[in-house]
């Protein structure tokens, strides 16, 4: 008899894609199998967005397209989306149920049939890092975010639970562990007084056997505790010396009308105490530009900001109303061209800071997660980055640092951690040796 089969799309955050992965885990132990391409699934899931309202636009489009291409599936609906606009999700075609709260996906299992749902995940698909949510819920209240509607209450994960599901992974060769909630700093704070917080739970997932990595996805600066770099510089090669601090801004001003909750000056004190404590860690962060009422001085103060800090990636977004949030009727609005002339000027200045970091690591020893293959699909071969044909296969890679690196085929296997001296950068990346 034909295993029944299944489609699925994820929009949004790793928090997402880590939710589905369980969803996906449970449907096969019902006998679900995933469609092949053309092939008309009997259920498709689909974990939707609603952090701007084009998110909500795609997740309504993805389900209308499952269900045009799908003829007669059943559409299961969840995520934030699902959550904020229920019953227009309901109305939409193909979908049999929408799963309004995240903490309901076991008792969705159990609806199906499936008796003992899975305490956590033991794969993530085809990719080489696996994401793990240990937190759920966030309490901030910035005023451009809509999420904390969506997802409210502050839910973390047993330590046991966690580490058991590390081990199961690490036994199934992911090599990298992304540890990652909604608002991840916040974890442990709804449990028990005796329960470890992140730095507490990070320092036993370092204990635990195997060979892998763990990353830290993004948090706040304030959460970037002496607890937690001090678990981090004892373990440079169990934690990746790279940590996501979200900015959004480094002008005073604008940051008290988004309600972020420290200032420029606090936040550059938090970040050069990262980089104090650490070897040459990786900071990464989140800047919004044209936020209502920004002027060109304030956008100017962002910019010495980034600049003082040494960021070596940003993740720049243009401000986009989102209904629901009091930032949305905020006066001030910064019109779209000027919104991209600021985009454009913050991605220049970003540029000599990101190969200022890559410099930073010449020479030096870099542990690689290997990834893929560079190949040449008009031709079929394998080119090097300037377009000659190759020899052998060149494989990329993501550092611990989270730098892209192009290894050769003497340097492992894709899935592998591998440790290798960087030479020289081209083209947007480290090129190394072994």
């Amino acid at each position: 008899m034909d295993r029944k089969t299944l489609k699925t799309v994820t929009l949004g955050c790793k928090v997402n894609q880590y939710e589905t992965e369980f969803l996906r885990e449970g449907l096969a132990q019902l006998g679900y199998r995933e469609a092949c391409d053309g092939e008309t699934a009997d259920l498709c899931l689909v974990n939707t967005c609603t952090v701007t309202a084009e998110s909500d636009r795609k997740s309504r489009k993805a389900i209308r397209h499952l269900a045009k291409e799908n003829p007669g599936t059943r559409i299961i609906v969840m995520g934030c989306y699902a959550t904020r606009r229920p019953e227009e999700a309901a109305a939409l075609p193909g979908v049999v149920e929408v799963v309004t709260d995240k903490r309901e996906l076991p008792a969705l299992l159990e609806r199906m049939g499936l008796p003992d749902p899975p305490e956590g995940i033991s794969t993530f698909g085809s990719r080489h890092r696996a994401y793990v949510k240990i937190q759920d819920g966030c309490r901030m209240n910035c005023s451009y975010c809509i999420i904390p509607k969506a997802r409210p209450v502050l839910t973390s994960r047993q330590p046991a639970e966690v580490l058991n599901e590390i081990s199961r992974l690490v036994e199934n060769q992911y090599r990298e562990i992304v540890l990652t909630g909604i608002h991840l700093g916040h974890y442990g704070v709804d449990l028990e007084d005796n329960t470890p917080e992140l730095a507490g739970l990070t320092r036993r997932i370092v204990d635990l056997d195997g060979d892998f990595r763990v990353r830290i996805s993004s948090i706040e600066a304030a959460e970037a505790t002496p607890e937690l770099l001090d678990v981090m510089a004892a373990h440079p090669k169990r934690i990746c010396p790279h940590l996501h601090l979200s900015m959004q801004s480094g002008s005073n001003t604008v940051l008290q009308r988004m309600c972020r909750r420290y200032t420029a000056r606090e936040f550059i004190d938090r970040c050069r105490r990262v980089t104090d404590s650490l070897d040459n860690p990786a900071l990464t962060t989140d800047v919004i530009v044209g936020f209502p009422g920004e002027t060109e001085s304030e956008f100017e103060e962002t910019c010495r900001v980034a600049e003082q800090i040494g960021f070596s990636k940003i993740h720049i977004f243009r401000f986009s109303p989102r209904k629901g949030t009091s930032a949305a009727t905020m006066p001030g609005h910064v019109p779209g061209d000027v919104q991209r002339k600021r985009f454009e000027r913050l991605a220049e200045i970003v540029k000599p800071l990101r190969e200022r970091f890559f410099r930073s690591l010449l020479g030096r020893r870099l542990q690689v997660l290997v990834e893929s293959e560079i190949e040449d699909e008009e031709a079929g071969g394998l080119i090097d980055i300037t377009g000659s044909s190759r020899a052998h296969p060149t494989r990329i890679g993501t550092s611990a640092r989270y730098v892209p690196v192009e290894l050769s085929d003497m340097n492992g296997e894709p899935g592998n951690l591998v440790e290798v001296r960087a030479e020289r950068i081209t083209d947007g990346r480290i090129v190394t040796t072994s």
